[in-house]
């Protein structure tokens, strides 16, 4: 069970698959505008380097483009793509709780055992977490611990910043090598794309031969939700047979 950073609330029971569609297929569109960044990076990160924090703002990317973008379009557009997904993932935490984090350790062993750590912690160090760590895996236990919304949200807000500013140090400190990188990657940019393309299609090819793809391993989550629904409901049932 989740150790709870905020005092004991009710169970809030799952809402649905209609409902949970509607907080999957946004997460579902960011996962592909994702992998549209990581196939076409290397055309992007000089080309159009807003676009490509727009689709993904992963760290290497925020470090390539910062020095070649207004601090303004950088915080902006850098925050609002951080933030996007999280408040999804809290709700999926919030509204699906145990079976959420269940659902997710059986998806991902490797990021299951980083969450079962982090849940561990959060009871004590809820708040520091989501400042240092305002990952998606964060966000779903902050909303499986029943953190208020408010403070979620003031926190979230504050580590995302308080992320991209450290980036930004990064960039300054490092703008020479990080140029140097830009030119080989102009000077190499066809090459570079083939190879991006060619990796991000070989992973999705991948991963439907394996029948893995994301909207099935959401879809999962309203199966973990019913069985915990029904293991509450029958006491001593065993909710994990299928």
């Amino acid at each position: 069970m989740v150790l709870s950073a905020e005092p004991e609330t009710p169970p809030t029971a799952h809402p649905g698959r209609r409902h949970l569609t509607l907080l999957i297929v946004p997460i579902v569109a960011m996962v592909v505008a994702g992998y549209t960044a990581d196939a076409l990076w290397p055309d992007l990160v000089n080309s159009n380097p807003l676009l490509l924090i727009s689709l993904s703002a992963k760290n290497r990317y925020l470090v390539l483009v910062v020095n070649h973008l207004a601090s303004v379009s950088y915080y902006v557009v850098g925050s609002l793509r951080l933030l996007l997904p999280d408040p999804f993932f809290f709700a999926l935490g919030w509204f699906y709780g145990e079976a959420a984090l269940k659902w997710m350790e059986r998806r991902t062993p490797t990021t299951g055992r980083y969450m079962r750590a982090v849940e561990g912690w959060f009871g004590k160090w809820g708040a520091p977490l989501v400042v240092l760590f305002p990952n998606n895996y964060v966000c779903l236990v902050a909303g499986a611990a029943k953190m208020r919304p408010i403070k979620f949200a003031a926190l979230n807000i504050a580590g995302t910043i308080g992320r991209l500013f450290m980036l930004q140090i990064v960039g300054d400190v490092f703008a020479r090598p990080i140029d140097s990188v830009l030119d080989f990657i102009a000077n190499w940019r066809i090459p570079l794309l083939v190879v991006s393309i060619s990796l991000v299609a070989i992973f999705w090819i991948s991963e439907l031969r394996r029948g893995r793809k994301e909207i099935d391993a959401f879809r999962e989550l309203e199966d973990a939700a019913d069985e915990i629904e029904l293991g509450h409901a029958a006491p001593g049932s065993d909710s994990d047979a299928h």
